[in-house]
Formats: structure tokens, sequence, C-alpha cells
């Protein structure tokens, strides 16, 4: 009788072969998270606190956890081209995108975007917080918050104020400022911060609200004068600085936060194990001293907290793009 291919297979072949037909559909494929390599998307480019501290955490998370990450910079178009990146790809917890304050503005400048934070992504965990501070050419006038409403209700429009770019968070905090103390300054983005601190010290510029690690220095040598901290209680690296509260504006504090979020519709036990991890990561001191050096806390926490938080801030933002009447350049 002579022999079909299959009669020539060895018997333990015919074993294996019940083994996986006993087995569900996708099992057979299925394997632990991660098993590739995670991509983290940036909306910004590099050096910025959202880069630093997204390579921070891959680091640690390389380190601890032995994942294989790589960081990637999509700076550009109010940062949707990071979260176009990220929300076309699969939802399997293998792109994360880094969040920012910023990107919670973008809904109300760019309300025809494709995409939303607080929409097509799932939170997975805050990292950092960080707040700003405000400085003032030495050349100007004033030496506290309260002298430089004065100044600029009695020369309304006549004084300027620089930003890191339009919708950062040194230009709408400046815009709510101006709200909130009632007076009108012109808004100068630059897109090289060197020059935007350059030309504050010369006086081109008369005052910013910025994040502090770049300006300590500054500030120390008498360069630039500071006037408060966006913070509810003063901050460790500039301890002799009062905070907007003490100055009689509460309602200005505001921190800059960084986060990682998911395409919308990924697992919930992956969120969960990364959540898990970077929770672990955040704890340790390590990070905790990285962080420090940036002006910067860890945050950790859940999803579901972070989550509430990115809503309150699309909200939040809309309100204060409306009442300043904030407008996309032409």
């Amino acid at each position: 009788m002579s022999e079909t291919p299959h009669s020539r297979l060895p018997r333990r072949t015919f074993l294996l072969a019940g083994l996986a037909g006993l087995l569900l559909p996708g099992q057979v494929a299925a394997q632990p998270y991660p098993s590739n390599l995670i991509r983290i998307v940036v909306p910004t480019g590099a050096g910025t606190p959202p880069d630093i501290i997204s390579r921070m955490v891959a680091d640690e998370l390389a380190a601890n956890e032995g994942w294989r990450l790589v960081v990637e910079d999509r700076p550009g178009a109010l940062q949707t081209i990071a979260m176009n990146e990220v929300s076309g790809r699969p939802a399997d917890g293998y792109t994360l995108l880094t969040m920012s304050l910023p990107m919670t503005v973008t809904p109300s400048l760019f309300p025809r975007a494709e995409v939303r934070p607080d929409v097509d992504f799932d939170p997975v965990i805050k990292i950092s917080r960080s707040y700003t501070v405000l400085v003032t050419t030495p050349s100007l006038p004033v030496n506290s918050l309260a002298e430089l409403v004065a100044l600029l209700k009695s020369k309304p429009g006549k004084l300027n104020f620089s930003s890191a770019g339009f919708g950062t968070p040194s230009h709408l905090i400046g815009e709510m400022f101006a709200l909130q103390a009632g007076v009108r300054a012109t808004h100068v983005p630059y897109q090289q911060f060197p020059q935007a601190i350059a030309d504050l010290i010369s006086g081109n510029v008369q005052y910013m609200f910025v994040t502090t690690l770049p300006v300590i220095d500054l500030i120390a040598t008498g360069k630039l004068r500071a006037l408060a901290v966006t913070a509810p209680t003063r901050i460790a690296a500039l301890q002799d600085v009062p905070t907007v509260v003490e100055a009689g504006f509460p309602n200005l504090v505001t921190a800059d936060w960084i986060g990682f979020a998911a395409k919308r519709g990924t697992s919930t036990e992956i969120r969960l194990q990364l959540n898990k991890a970077i929770n672990k990561v955040l704890a340790g001191p390590k990070i905790r001293a990285s962080l420090d050096k940036i002006g910067a806390v860890p945050v950790g926490g859940t999803a579901a907290e972070f989550g509430d938080g990115i809503r309150t801030d699309v909200g939040h933002w809309a309100k204060i793009v409306k009442d300043a009447d904030i407008k996309l350049p032409q």
C-alpha cells in the first residue's frame, strides 16, 4: 500500500496538532504583554519637559521590567500630529501618547481637529506636575505682583509678555493672568526659547510665566526678577518667592503636567499593567531625584484620576480661550 504524505509524519506531529486543536481561537498566537517594542510618541521636540520625562520613565521601565521602549518626538500642529499618529495605530498598548497641559487646549483652539485628548484616548497615568514662575526684566520698576498689575493698568496694551509659543503654558497662563487682573498686554510668542529669555533679560519684552528650571540661576544672579510662582504653596527651588495665592490671585494656581495615554479601546488589563509598572517607577528615589532637577514632582495614581483631570482641564481652558478671545494666528 502506498504511503500518503500524512502517513509519513511522526506520531509526535499528530499529537501537537491535536493539542493545538483543543485551544480556543487566538490562543495559539497569544503572547503576554508586552512582547514587542513599545513606542512612546511625544508631541513636542527634543529637550522639552515632555520629551525629557518620557525618556526618564522609559529608561526606568526598561531597567525595572526588562521592557523594550523607544521615545519618538512628533511635534507640531498644536500637538495634533502626535495625537493623529497614535490614534492611527492599533489599540494594543504598543503605541502610547505623552500628554501635557497644552493638549487639553487643542479642542478649543482647533475645534475641527480630527482627534481630541478627552475622546480618542484612554488615560494610563499622570506622571508629573510642575509650576511656573512669573519673571520680569530687571529694568521694569516693579517688585511684586501687585505692582505689576498697577503698572499694567496704567499702561493698557503698552507692555508685552512673552511665551514659548502659541498655546503653550506660558501663553495660556499669561492670558489667564490678564483676565483675572483686568489688564491688557501684548502676547509675543517665540519659536526659540533661548531667544525669548534673552529678549526678556534685555527688556525687549517685559514679563513671562516660565518653568522654573531655566531661570533659577538667572533669578539668583539678578538677570531676571521673580514676582510669584503659580503654586498653592512655596516651592523648594524658590523659597523666597511668594505664591500667587499670597499675592491675592488664588485662581491663578496652575500646574503643568505630563502623563501617558493609549488609543481608545486599549484593554483595561494592559492599561492596568502599564499603570502599575509606572507607579512603581515613580515611587523610586531615582526618578524623584531626576524630576526634582527639572522642577517637577512625581504624581502617579489611577488611570481614572488622570482621566478626570484631562476632562476638567479641557473644560477649564475652553472657558479661558473663550473669555480671552484667543484665536489661532492666521
